[in-house]
Protein backbone atom coordinates (compact mmCIF):
# COMPACT_ATOMS: atom_id res chain seq x y z
CA UNK A 1 0.00 0.00 0.00
CA UNK A 2 2.71 2.66 0.99
CA UNK A 3 4.53 1.91 -2.34
CA UNK A 4 1.61 2.61 -4.42
CA UNK A 5 1.20 5.52 -3.44
CA UNK A 6 4.97 6.21 -3.10
CA UNK A 7 4.38 5.53 -7.15
CA UNK A 8 1.59 7.44 -7.84
CA UNK A 9 3.19 10.30 -5.47
CA UNK A 10 6.99 10.35 -7.74
CA UNK A 11 4.87 10.10 -11.07
CA UNK A 12 2.70 12.83 -10.28
CA UNK A 13 4.77 15.65 -9.23
CA UNK A 14 5.68 17.37 -11.93
CA UNK A 15 1.17 16.86 -13.91
CA UNK A 16 0.61 18.02 -10.80
CA UNK A 17 2.58 21.36 -11.22
CA UNK A 18 1.40 21.75 -14.81
CA UNK A 19 -1.87 21.77 -13.87
CA UNK A 20 -1.77 24.15 -10.97
CA UNK A 21 -0.17 26.41 -13.92
CA UNK A 22 -3.01 25.91 -16.55
CA UNK A 23 -5.69 26.47 -13.41
CA UNK A 24 -6.67 30.37 -13.22
CA UNK A 25 -8.47 29.67 -9.60
CA UNK A 26 -5.69 28.01 -7.12
CA UNK A 27 -8.18 28.17 -4.37
CA UNK A 28 -10.33 25.88 -5.83
CA UNK A 29 -8.10 23.35 -6.80
CA UNK A 30 -6.62 23.11 -3.29
CA UNK A 31 -10.33 22.78 -2.44
CA UNK A 32 -10.89 19.74 -4.28
CA UNK A 33 -7.47 18.27 -3.39
CA UNK A 34 -7.97 18.56 0.12
CA UNK A 35 -11.66 16.85 -0.27
CA UNK A 36 -10.22 14.31 -1.78
CA UNK A 37 -7.43 13.71 1.25
CA UNK A 38 -11.52 13.52 3.53
CA UNK A 39 -12.46 10.76 0.67
CA UNK A 40 -9.70 8.50 0.75
CA UNK A 41 -9.68 9.00 4.89
CA UNK A 42 -13.31 7.99 4.57
CA UNK A 43 -12.73 4.98 2.46
CA UNK A 44 -9.45 3.94 4.89
CA UNK A 45 -12.40 3.73 7.66
CA UNK A 46 -15.56 2.29 6.33
CA UNK A 47 -13.99 0.06 3.71
CA UNK A 48 -10.66 -1.60 4.86
CA UNK A 49 -9.97 -3.96 2.00
CA UNK A 50 -7.61 -3.85 -0.55
CA UNK A 51 -9.11 -2.40 -3.58
CA UNK A 52 -10.58 -0.06 -2.07
CA UNK A 53 -7.15 0.72 -0.14
CA UNK A 54 -5.75 0.86 -3.22
CA UNK A 55 -7.38 3.53 -5.06
CA UNK A 56 -7.85 5.66 -1.96
CA UNK A 57 -3.82 5.57 -1.40
CA UNK A 58 -3.84 6.24 -5.12
CA UNK A 59 -6.70 9.46 -4.56
CA UNK A 60 -4.45 10.70 -1.72
CA UNK A 61 -1.02 10.44 -3.78
CA UNK A 62 -2.46 12.24 -6.36
CA UNK A 63 -4.46 14.98 -4.26
CA UNK A 64 -0.84 15.46 -2.50
CA UNK A 65 0.53 16.26 -6.06
CA UNK A 66 -1.79 19.04 -6.19
CA UNK A 67 -2.11 20.42 -2.85
CA UNK A 68 1.55 21.09 -2.21
CA UNK A 69 1.86 23.44 -5.50
CA UNK A 70 -1.05 24.57 -4.89
CA UNK A 71 -0.54 25.96 -1.40
CA UNK A 72 3.11 27.72 -2.44
CA UNK A 73 1.17 29.41 -5.69
CA UNK A 74 -1.47 30.96 -3.30
CA UNK A 75 1.15 32.18 -0.86
CA UNK A 76 3.21 33.78 -3.90
CA UNK A 77 -0.26 35.09 -5.02
CA UNK A 78 -1.13 36.73 -1.79
CA UNK A 79 2.41 38.54 -1.20
CA UNK A 80 4.32 38.53 -4.39
CA UNK A 81 8.04 37.69 -5.10
CA UNK A 82 9.48 40.41 -2.92
CA UNK A 83 7.90 39.41 0.27
CA UNK A 84 7.69 35.32 -0.64
CA UNK A 85 10.59 34.27 1.84
CA UNK A 86 9.05 35.40 5.04
CA UNK A 87 5.16 34.24 3.94
CA UNK A 88 7.42 30.57 3.26
CA UNK A 89 8.96 30.39 6.77
CA UNK A 90 5.69 31.62 8.24
CA UNK A 91 4.22 28.60 6.59
CA UNK A 92 6.75 26.28 7.61
CA UNK A 93 5.65 27.03 11.07
CA UNK A 94 2.19 26.11 10.84
CA UNK A 95 3.02 23.31 9.27
CA UNK A 96 5.11 22.11 12.13
CA UNK A 97 2.57 23.03 14.37
CA UNK A 98 -0.08 21.02 12.42
CA UNK A 99 2.13 18.14 12.30
CA UNK A 100 2.65 18.39 16.08
CA UNK A 101 -0.94 18.81 17.13
CA UNK A 102 -2.14 16.28 14.39
CA UNK A 103 0.35 13.47 15.90
CA UNK A 104 -1.27 13.89 19.13
CA UNK A 105 -5.08 14.00 18.54
CA UNK A 106 -4.97 11.07 16.29
CA UNK A 107 -2.51 9.47 18.76
CA UNK A 108 -4.88 9.99 21.11
CA UNK A 109 -8.29 8.98 19.48
CA UNK A 110 -5.88 5.52 18.39
CA UNK A 111 -5.34 4.75 21.89
CA UNK A 112 -8.48 5.66 23.59
CA UNK A 113 -11.03 4.71 20.76
CA UNK A 114 -10.02 2.85 17.88
CA UNK A 115 -7.73 2.83 14.85
CA UNK A 116 -10.62 3.81 12.55
CA UNK A 117 -10.98 6.90 14.42
CA UNK A 118 -7.68 7.90 13.12
CA UNK A 119 -9.32 8.44 10.15
CA UNK A 120 -12.38 10.08 10.90
CA UNK A 121 -10.14 12.87 12.93
CA UNK A 122 -8.36 13.44 9.50
CA UNK A 123 -11.87 13.77 8.13
CA UNK A 124 -12.99 16.33 10.31
CA UNK A 125 -9.42 18.53 10.01
CA UNK A 126 -10.23 18.01 6.09
CA UNK A 127 -13.27 20.54 7.07
CA UNK A 128 -11.68 22.68 8.92
CA UNK A 129 -8.96 23.38 6.17
CA UNK A 130 -11.58 23.83 3.67
CA UNK A 131 -13.24 26.36 5.80
CA UNK A 132 -9.99 27.94 6.36
CA UNK A 133 -9.33 28.05 2.48
CA UNK A 134 -12.86 29.89 2.21
CA UNK A 135 -11.65 32.65 4.13
CA UNK A 136 -9.30 33.40 1.74
CA UNK A 137 -11.10 35.65 -1.54
CA UNK A 138 -9.81 34.74 -5.05
CA UNK A 139 -9.25 38.76 -5.34
CA UNK A 140 -6.43 38.56 -2.76
CA UNK A 141 -4.63 36.16 -5.17
CA UNK A 142 -3.05 37.90 -8.18
CA UNK A 143 -2.96 34.79 -10.22
CA UNK A 144 0.20 36.06 -12.63
CA UNK A 145 2.49 36.19 -9.15
CA UNK A 146 0.65 32.86 -8.35
CA UNK A 147 1.95 30.94 -11.91
CA UNK A 148 5.62 33.05 -11.54
CA UNK A 149 4.25 35.25 -14.24
CA UNK A 150 5.32 39.11 -14.58
CA UNK A 151 4.08 41.54 -17.28
CA UNK A 152 5.36 42.89 -19.94
CA UNK A 153 5.20 45.22 -23.01
CA UNK A 154 5.90 42.71 -25.24
CA UNK A 155 5.08 39.02 -25.14
CA UNK A 156 8.44 36.93 -25.17
CA UNK A 157 7.87 32.87 -26.03
CA UNK A 158 11.13 32.32 -25.13
CA UNK A 159 11.06 32.88 -21.60
CA UNK A 160 7.94 31.95 -21.19
CA UNK A 161 9.11 28.19 -22.69
CA UNK A 162 8.65 25.00 -21.00
CA UNK A 163 11.71 23.84 -22.61
CA UNK A 164 13.92 26.79 -21.57
CA UNK A 165 12.21 26.42 -18.02
CA UNK A 166 13.84 22.78 -18.12
CA UNK A 167 17.09 23.77 -19.46
CA UNK A 168 17.68 26.24 -16.92
CA UNK A 169 21.27 25.18 -15.08
CA UNK A 170 20.47 26.48 -11.56
CA UNK A 171 16.81 24.56 -11.91
CA UNK A 172 18.75 21.15 -13.03
CA UNK A 173 21.84 21.88 -10.61
CA UNK A 174 19.52 22.49 -7.64
CA UNK A 175 16.79 19.74 -8.40
CA UNK A 176 20.46 17.81 -8.19
CA UNK A 177 21.29 18.81 -4.67
CA UNK A 178 17.99 18.16 -3.55
CA UNK A 179 17.78 14.68 -4.41
CA UNK A 180 21.59 14.20 -2.74
CA UNK A 181 19.83 15.87 0.40
CA UNK A 182 16.80 13.56 0.25
CA UNK A 183 19.23 10.76 -0.50
CA UNK A 184 21.41 11.57 2.89
CA UNK A 185 18.59 12.59 5.16
CA UNK A 186 15.67 10.47 4.18
CA UNK A 187 16.89 7.21 6.47
CA UNK A 188 18.89 9.01 9.27
CA UNK A 189 15.67 9.04 11.32
CA UNK A 190 14.42 4.87 10.70
CA UNK A 191 18.26 4.11 11.29
CA UNK A 192 18.83 5.66 14.28
CA UNK A 193 15.60 4.18 15.83
CA UNK A 194 16.57 0.84 15.13
CA UNK A 195 19.91 1.70 16.72
CA UNK A 196 17.85 3.50 19.88
CA UNK A 197 15.35 0.17 20.44
CA UNK A 198 18.63 -2.14 20.39
CA UNK A 199 20.35 0.01 23.00
CA UNK A 200 17.15 0.77 24.90
CA UNK A 201 14.21 -1.14 24.12
CA UNK A 202 12.58 -0.01 27.37
CA UNK A 203 12.38 3.53 26.63
CA UNK A 204 12.99 3.08 22.83
CA UNK A 205 9.67 4.49 22.14
CA UNK A 206 9.66 8.15 24.50
CA UNK A 207 13.02 8.02 22.81
CA UNK A 208 12.41 8.38 19.39
CA UNK A 209 9.21 10.60 19.94
CA UNK A 210 11.41 12.90 21.31
CA UNK A 211 13.64 12.59 18.17
CA UNK A 212 10.48 13.62 16.03
CA UNK A 213 9.17 16.24 18.46
CA UNK A 214 12.03 18.12 18.75
CA UNK A 215 12.86 19.14 15.39
CA UNK A 216 9.33 19.70 14.48
CA UNK A 217 9.92 22.51 17.13
CA UNK A 218 13.10 24.04 15.89
CA UNK A 219 10.94 24.46 12.83
CA UNK A 220 7.97 26.18 14.40
CA UNK A 221 10.72 28.40 16.27
CA UNK A 222 12.65 29.17 13.63
CA UNK A 223 11.11 28.96 10.10
CA UNK A 224 10.12 32.63 9.83
CA UNK A 225 13.36 33.85 10.68
CA UNK A 226 15.14 31.51 7.90
CA UNK A 227 12.59 33.37 5.70
CA UNK A 228 13.75 37.30 6.75
CA UNK A 229 17.31 35.92 6.59
CA UNK A 230 17.08 34.37 3.26
CA UNK A 231 15.84 38.11 1.53
CA UNK A 232 18.71 39.16 3.88
CA UNK A 233 21.19 37.36 3.02
CA UNK A 234 20.36 35.55 -0.12
CA UNK A 235 19.74 31.60 -0.45
CA UNK A 236 23.31 29.82 -1.22
CA UNK A 237 24.43 30.71 2.41
CA UNK A 238 21.49 29.26 4.29
CA UNK A 239 21.60 26.29 1.63
CA UNK A 240 24.85 26.06 3.08
CA UNK A 241 23.99 26.05 6.65
CA UNK A 242 21.56 22.77 6.00
CA UNK A 243 23.51 21.18 4.20
CA UNK A 244 26.49 21.19 7.02
CA UNK A 245 23.93 20.72 9.83
CA UNK A 246 22.68 17.29 7.80
CA UNK A 247 26.60 16.36 7.35
CA UNK A 248 27.17 17.08 11.03
CA UNK A 249 24.33 15.11 12.38
CA UNK A 250 25.52 11.78 10.46
CA UNK A 251 29.14 12.26 11.56
CA UNK A 252 27.84 12.24 15.35
CA UNK A 253 25.12 9.19 14.61
CA UNK A 254 27.95 7.45 13.41
CA UNK A 255 30.25 8.12 16.59
CA UNK A 256 27.55 8.66 19.48
CA UNK A 257 26.77 5.88 21.27
CA UNK A 258 24.62 7.39 24.83
CA UNK A 259 20.90 6.49 23.13
CA UNK A 260 20.04 10.42 24.93
CA UNK A 261 22.58 12.24 23.37
CA UNK A 262 21.59 10.72 20.14
CA UNK A 263 17.96 12.68 20.63
CA UNK A 264 20.24 16.08 21.45
CA UNK A 265 21.84 15.46 17.65
CA UNK A 266 18.16 15.60 16.45
CA UNK A 267 19.07 19.74 16.76
CA UNK A 268 20.95 19.47 13.64
CA UNK A 269 17.65 17.87 11.73
CA UNK A 270 15.50 20.81 13.32
CA UNK A 271 17.83 22.80 11.34
CA UNK A 272 18.08 21.64 7.95
CA UNK A 273 14.10 21.26 8.18
CA UNK A 274 13.80 24.38 9.03
CA UNK A 275 16.27 25.53 6.31
CA UNK A 276 14.75 23.41 3.51
CA UNK A 277 10.93 23.76 4.14
CA UNK A 278 11.39 27.51 3.51
CA UNK A 279 14.21 27.40 1.05
CA UNK A 280 12.74 24.77 -1.52
CA UNK A 281 9.99 26.78 -2.93
CA UNK A 282 12.04 30.08 -2.42
CA UNK A 283 14.87 29.16 -4.48
CA UNK A 284 12.06 27.65 -7.32
CA UNK A 285 10.35 30.68 -7.03
CA UNK A 286 13.64 32.54 -8.08
CA UNK A 287 14.71 30.44 -11.07
CA UNK A 288 10.63 30.57 -12.94
CA UNK A 289 10.50 33.86 -12.04
CA UNK A 290 8.82 35.31 -14.95
CA UNK A 291 8.28 32.29 -16.80
CA UNK A 292 4.89 31.52 -15.61
CA UNK A 293 5.79 27.99 -14.86
CA UNK A 294 6.59 28.48 -10.85
CA UNK A 295 4.42 25.44 -10.11
CA UNK A 296 5.96 23.03 -13.02
CA UNK A 297 9.46 23.66 -11.34
CA UNK A 298 8.06 22.87 -8.31
CA UNK A 299 7.17 19.47 -9.87
CA UNK A 300 10.70 18.92 -11.33
CA UNK A 301 12.11 19.22 -7.46
CA UNK A 302 9.44 17.49 -6.39
CA UNK A 303 10.49 14.83 -8.34
CA UNK A 304 13.92 15.13 -7.31
CA UNK A 305 12.52 14.46 -3.65
CA UNK A 306 10.98 11.91 -4.19
CA UNK A 307 14.08 9.69 -6.03
CA UNK A 308 16.11 10.41 -3.10
CA UNK A 309 14.16 9.64 -0.71
CA UNK A 310 12.87 6.19 -2.46
CA UNK A 311 16.34 5.19 -2.66
CA UNK A 312 17.47 6.57 0.88
CA UNK A 313 16.35 3.81 3.13
CA UNK A 314 17.28 0.81 0.22
CA UNK A 315 21.00 2.04 0.24
CA UNK A 316 21.45 2.82 3.83
CA UNK A 317 19.85 -0.37 5.22
CA UNK A 318 21.95 -2.39 2.34
CA UNK A 319 25.10 -0.46 3.80
CA UNK A 320 23.96 -1.01 7.34
CA UNK A 321 23.45 -4.85 7.02
CA UNK A 322 26.83 -5.14 5.32
CA UNK A 323 29.44 -3.08 6.65
CA UNK A 324 27.67 -1.57 10.32
CA UNK A 325 25.28 1.06 11.59
CA UNK A 326 28.38 3.29 11.56
CA UNK A 327 29.05 2.97 8.16
CA UNK A 328 26.02 3.38 6.80
CA UNK A 329 25.97 6.97 8.89
CA UNK A 330 29.25 7.89 7.52
CA UNK A 331 27.81 7.26 4.17
CA UNK A 332 24.96 9.53 4.77
CA UNK A 333 27.09 12.21 5.70
CA UNK A 334 29.05 11.95 2.52
CA UNK A 335 26.83 12.12 0.45
CA UNK A 336 25.63 15.22 2.41
CA UNK A 337 28.80 16.49 1.70
CA UNK A 338 28.50 16.16 -1.97
CA UNK A 339 25.16 18.15 -1.43
CA UNK A 340 27.50 20.88 0.35
CA UNK A 341 30.01 21.18 -2.76
CA UNK A 342 27.67 21.26 -5.71
CA UNK A 343 25.83 24.36 -3.91
CA UNK A 344 29.13 25.96 -2.36
CA UNK A 345 30.70 25.51 -5.81
CA UNK A 346 28.40 24.96 -8.63
CA UNK A 347 24.72 26.88 -7.47
CA UNK A 348 24.57 30.69 -8.00
CA UNK A 349 22.85 32.79 -5.60
CA UNK A 350 19.04 32.89 -7.57
CA UNK A 351 18.18 36.05 -5.05
CA UNK A 352 17.02 38.77 -7.21
CA UNK A 353 17.46 42.24 -6.46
Amino acid sequence: MLSIGGVVGLLGQMPGGAIIDAARRERLVAGFAVAAIGVAALAYAAWPIFPVIAAAATLHALASCVLGPAIAAISLGLVGPAAIGERLGRNARFASLGNGFAAALMGACGYFLSSRSVFLATFVLVIFTIIALARIRDREIDPEQAHGSITRAEPDPEATSVLHLLRQRPLLIFAGAVMLLQLANAAMLPLMAGIVTTRSSQWAPVLIAACIILPQAIVALSSPSVGRKAQQWGRRPLLLIGFSALAIRGVLFATVTDPYALVAVQFFDGVTAAVFGVLIPLTVADIAFGSGHFNLAQGVVGTAVGIGASCSNVLAGYVSDHFGHSTAFLGLSAIGCLGLCLIAFVMPETKRA
